[in-house]
């Protein structure tokens, strides 16, 4: 054979090498998405055990991000649903529904049967039809390791006045995605970009569609000229002459990092990466943060603020820093933060929740503020939290299975207690399973004690199981036991 033909034949080796590698990473991405949507199913099948609406006054919401925060129609309230956090090992999704009542300054927790599954970055769009309802379209959900996501495509819509959930099933919408953003204009919602991840890529966004709210129609839009590049994270507002403006956004390209946690857990710094930003406190400038947040009659408000230096720990400087003079008027104003909800009722501002980064952990708010946007003088603090108390649970060193806790290190208050209390009961005795506390859903205990169910799960299959077979049996153990107790 000549060299050509050695040529050829090498060629269409690598052609069916790749072909190959291709068709794994497929099927891989395919069963990635089967145990999600079979995670979701379950959880789902929790939530269909609540058969009435039930509204419960309670504390503010527990720390979140990539919610969405609503201002109703027709009354003093916000409505929060949904969102994410992360506490360093694991992330918790949730599908709550809060509604905050600004002149009593309360929050209520409201279940409603049949709610969409938990998800985050989400939107929400309010409309005053029937006594105001919210729209919700797409998010994502992500497995407890921060590793798999799953991008929804679903509509639905909350009925305020009746309490009551619907999902709007409608052919030729927009794919599943995260991170889009959409508006109400007229009688539709305009919905824009957005991103989709999976074992394969990263595919960003920048097709837009309308849905019909009269109709329940969705129809893709094509308008001329040269439009924005793909994208997500961006804002997007209505003008009071009817226009859409679009700013800012994010996307990312060239090769994934091996470790393929977003947004979640310990960062990986590029080679070759400028240190110079990362010096002590001393070099820093101050920072100029710009925001724009949207009026009730569509005028955009830009809002300037300057920011003292972060501490060398990466967080906001305290009190205890500033000189004699700042510390007897110490100003009230949000902590730099990212992902965060905002909402404008009656000429103010209120921002609920976000998160920063201090070095490796990743801090998750839950505080409340509030700016009345005619004066634009002062932040006014309607829930506040120190981000101290925020439990952390550091990643193991386990690169083959990072949501594996082997050992007492790294282990959440909960399970410290369940271990010394609950199931230590008896030496060499019957096994204890960590017990439901009073009033606990399922939806709740099983982020709690996860971890045992788990490690029980692994213990009983023995060395060479796979980590997700391992997790679906953790799961419908635990899941019994609840039901047992329940």
């Amino acid at each position: 054979m000549g060299k050509k033909g050695k040529k050829e034949k090498k060629g269409r080796g690598a052609e069916k090498t790749a072909a190959k590698m291709e068709k794994k990473v497929s099927k891989r991405s395919r069963k990635e998405e089967e145990d999600l949507e079979a995670l979701i199913a379950h959880f789902q099948t929790l939530d269909a055990k609540k058969t009435q609406v039930v509204e419960t006054p309670c504390p503010p919401p527990s720390p979140r991000l990539n919610a969405s925060l609503s201002a109703h129609p027709e009354k003093d309230e916000l409505i929060l649903f949904g969102g994410e956090y992360f506490n360093g090992q694991k992330t918790l999704l949730y599908n709550e529904l809060y509604i905050y009542n600004i002149r009593k300054d309360s929050w209520t927790r409201v279940e409603i049967p049949s709610a969409p599954p938990r998800r985050c970055a989400h939107q929400a769009v309010v409309v005053p039809q029937g006594g105001g309802q919210v729209w919700i379209f797409g998010g994502e959900f992500a497995s407890p390791d921060g590793e798999q996501f799953y991008h929804y495509k679903d509509l639905w819509v909350l009925h305020l006045a009746a309490r009551t959930w619907e999902q709007v099933r409608s052919p030729g919408g927009p794919s599943g995605r995260s991170g889009h953003r959409m508006v109400a204009w007229k009688r539709q919602l305009i919905l824009f970009g957005g991103f989709h991840e999976s074992t394969r890529d990263y595919i960003y966004y920048n097709d837009v569609y309308a849905f019909n709210l009269d109709t329940f129609t969705w129809s893709k839009l094509s308008p001329s000229g040269t439009g924005p590049t793909p994208r997500s994270g961006c804002q997007m507002t209505v003008t009071p002459q009817g226009s859409i403006v679009i700013y800012g956004g994010y996307s990312k390209q060239g090769p994934k990092l091996e470790k393929r946690k977003r947004r979640r857990g310990k960062k990986v710094e590029p080679e070759g990466a400028d240190k110079q930003e990362s010096g002590g406190a001393s070099t820093q400038a101050p920072l100029e943060v710009v925001r724009e947040v949207v009026a009730e009659d569509g005028t955009v408000v830009t809002i300037k603020q300057v920011l003292p230096a972060p501490s060398p720990a990466g967080r906001p400087q305290s009190d205890e820093e500033d000189g004699p003079d700042e510390a007897e008027s110490p100003t009230i104003e949000p902590s730099p933060r990212s992902n965060a909800m905002l909402a404008v009722k009656h000429g103010r501002l209120y921002l609920y929740g976000g998160m920063f980064e201090a070095g490796d952990r990743q801090v998750t708010l839950s505080d409340l503020y509030c700016l009345d946007l005619h004066k634009m003088e002062e932040w006014t603090a309607l829930v506040e939290m120190d981000p101290e108390t925020q439990e952390w649970l550091e990643e193991t060193d386990s690169e083959e299975d990072s949501d594996a806790v082997e050992g007492a290190e790294g282990r959440g208050e909960d399970e410290e207690d369940e271990d010394s209390g609950e199931d230590s009961g008896e030496e060499g005795g019957e096994q204890h399973h960590p017990l439901v506390r009073p009033g606990e859903q399922f939806a709740d205990y099983l982020p709690r004690t996860e971890q045992y169910w788990v490690q029980l799960a692994r213990d009983a299959a023995g060395p060479g199981a796979q980590e997700k077979s391992v997790l679906r049996a953790a799961h419908a153990t635990a899941s019994a036991f609840f039901d047992d107790l329940a």
